[in-house]
């Protein structure tokens, strides 16, 4: 079988490297970009360039955007009283979506993982606490993963934040829309129990 040219070869080992791409993705995009117009290739290079260039973290919350600070930390309509704090950018995607959060955000860059070597100094918790501590946040809302190092980093959070005067609360964690009870596996199960409340 002929080898691939290593151009080819290297393509492939970068874009093995983007998140939800695998080995057989990688090979195809890589084949598909070097068989492509030039000129579309060079689009993509410049667009690529151009939004690695001009989107940055906000100096405030943390999410990816052109100016500073980002159009959400700029909105006098949004809520100041209440941050939710997430793991990354994308999560104030998907909370956006669905529109039902109105107030303001905060990345925190990640979650404790001793594992994997990150501690509190190493995630955006100081910038929190600044954010808390002139008196106007009222409420401080966890939206972290149910997992073991979202679980310890909420944990985290709620000790070292409640001193500081706002209501710690965690996003509730339950069933998806739709889904049968057999269906569910056993700690979603356990986390709707958890996670009632009146009608």
């Amino acid at each position: 079988m002929a080898a691939l040219p290593e151009p080819i070869t290297a393509l492939i080992s970068v874009l093995g490297k983007l998140p939800g791409i695998g080995p057989r993705s990688a090979e195809r995009l890589a084949l598909h970009l070097a068989q492509s117009d030039k000129e579309s290739v060079l689009a993509l290079a410049r667009q690529l360039t151009e939004a690695r260039e001009k989107v940055d973290a906000c100096e405030i919350c943390g999410a990816l955007t052109e100016k500073q600070p980002c159009s959400i930390c700029d909105d006098p309509r949004r809520d100041a009283t209440i941050i939710c704090v997430v793991e990354k950018p994308t999560d104030i995607l998907a909370l956006e979506k669905s529109g039902s959060f109105h107030g303001k955000y905060h990345v925190l860059g990640g979650k404790l993982s001793p594992l994997r070597g990150t501690e509190p100094e190493d995630l955006r918790i100081s910038e929190l606490e600044k954010r808390i501590q002139p008196g106007g946040v009222t409420e401080v809302i966890l939206a972290l993963a149910t997992d073991v190092e979202g679980d310890a980093t909420s944990f985290y959070l709620g000790k070292r934040l409640s001193p500081m005067g706002a209501k710690i609360n965690r996003i509730g964690f339950g069933l998806p829309a739709g889904a049968g009870l057999e269906f569910t596996d056993q700690v979603t199960l356990t986390r709707a129990l958890e996670s009632r409340r009146p009608l």
